[in-house]
């Protein structure tokens, strides 16, 4: 049986009545002394009680170790689950020496509602970006502070020059560590594509979440975080880079191939503080490697992000 909630009535004097303590209910059979007015015919004596306002809630200040712990909790929640993901795959190709698959496989064979679907799915790896942000600036960083405001032609060329540094870079180390142990299970690197040119709109799609979303909380977060409590930029360097290739160790020994991609991304940011140029790098790198895979069916040994 459901109970209803009824509002407090309170006393209410008539018109020249004196009035009544906090909290005073006539006793029974009370009436008022003879020299009072008379109450109206109408009045109503019993009335619900107005609200009480609530005082505003006082924030504590953020201390130091109050930042620190913001700062783990933001770590554990934005790369626990990539990392656990990328060491089940991992341990996955060293049982079976599986490939990793580089799209969707919701519905295989309907390939337009299978890329609907995997943009669906994977669009849920943005949701950290607004927390995170929203987080920086209640300490005094809003996202202009953090390079994320319309892109100056210094910066989109700064971005094609990480991106084509990166490329590069990452194919030189492939070359070099990777070609010898490719076909061991040291390395984990993903089949050919043969796929419709319109997956390309999957790439693309995944490359733009995935930059903005690694380079906000890996760079613009991390960084900001670790200086601020701190940190030496050699050593906040150092934990970015970590905490980059953790969730990428399902490559196996292929995640040495992303350490001149991170270390091109963070050195930008520590130094200029425009996420926009690693982001805009990011998203390039990302699509250049998807474009070769689809057009060009071949396995590239830089992985993408």
């Amino acid at each position: 049986m459901l109970r209803m909630r009824t509002k407090k009535l309170v006393w209410r004097p008539a018109p020249g009545w004196p009035d009544a303590p906090s909290g005073w209910v006539p006793p029974p059979g009370w009436q008022p002394p003879p020299d009072w007015p008379p109450a109206p015919a109408d009045w109503v004596f019993f009335v619900p009680a107005e609200p009480t306002p609530r005082a505003p809630v006082e924030l504590a200040p953020l201390t130091n170790a109050g930042l620190a712990r913001e700062t783990r909790y933001v770590i554990f929640a934005t790369f626990f689950s990539g990392f656990a993901t990328a060491i089940i795959v991992l341990l996955e190709h060293v049982a079976t020496n599986s490939k990793l698959g580089q799209l969707p496989t919701f519905t295989p064979h309907q390939p337009v509602l299978n890329v609907i679907l995997g943009l669906l799915a994977y669009m849920p790896v943005a949701a950290i970006v607004p927390l995170v942000l929203l987080l920086l600036a209640r300490t005094g960083q809003p996202p202009a502070s953090l390079g994320l405001t319309r892109m100056g032609w210094s910066d989109f060329g700064s971005g094609v020059g990480l991106m084509l540094a990166a490329l590069f870079l990452s194919f030189a180390a492939g070359l070099v560590v990777l070609v010898p142990l490719e076909h061991t299970k040291l390395v984990n690197t993903a089949s050919p594509l043969h796929v419709p040119a319109y997956y390309l709109i999957f790439g693309l799609s995944q490359a733009l979440l995935t930059s903005v979303v690694e380079e906000v909380t890996v760079n613009g977060y991390l960084i900001t975080r670790l200086d601020q409590l701190g940190w030496s930029p050699a050593a906040a360097f150092w934990m970015s880079m970590l905490v980059r290739a953790s969730y990428h160790i399902y490559y196996g020994v292929g995640v040495i191939t992303l350490l001149p991609f991170g270390w091109l991304m963070t050195r930008s940011f520590q130094k200029h503080r425009k996420l926009s140029r690693p982001i805009l790098a990011h998203f390039l790198y990302d699509s250049t490697l998807f474009a070769i895979a689809i057009f060009v069916h071949v396995n590239a040994h830089a992985p993408a992000h």
